[in-house]
């Protein structure tokens, strides 16, 4: 009797946390080197070290890779830590522009599971404009 290997976890598909931290490094530095993102820039600390560690790791829980972020932040999530934040749906649309351009520059092998990251994170983002 033969026996199917489970399905891939988007984790998986994307290429691991070294894929996660290439994004997550290119968002940053779009962020930090564009002045289409300076809104979104102010908006967060000078010491961006601190997300560029936290994000992949968000992100690889999220994706269904280790959940060391979420072991380490127990009932936190990504809307509520966000709350304190004036979000409108500029510096959201900034948040959504940069990572798409940001998974898009690092080309995920998978295509498809890199589109949908991409489409969902946007969704998140938009979602979180308070204006």
């Amino acid at each position: 009797m033969a026996t199917t290997a489970p399905a891939a976890s988007p984790f998986e598909r994307i290429g691991g946390h070294a894929t996660l931290r290439a994004i997550t490094e290119r968002f940053y530095d779009l962020m930090e080197q564009d002045p289409a993102y300076a809104e979104l820039r102010a908006m967060h600390a000078a010491d961006l070290a601190p997300m560029r560690e936290a994000l992949p790791q968000f992100l690889a829980g999220w994706a269904g890779g280790p959940r060391d972020w979420f072991e380490a932040n127990p009932g936190k999530c990504m809307v509520s830590m966000h709350a304190p934040f004036p979000i409108g749906r500029a510096t959201a649309a900034q948040w959504a522009e940069a990572m798409e351009r940001a998974i898009s520059d690092v080309a995920p092998a998978d295509s498809e599971i890199a589109g949908a990251l991409a489409d969902v994170l946007k969704r998140m983002a938009l979602g979180m404009a308070r204006d």
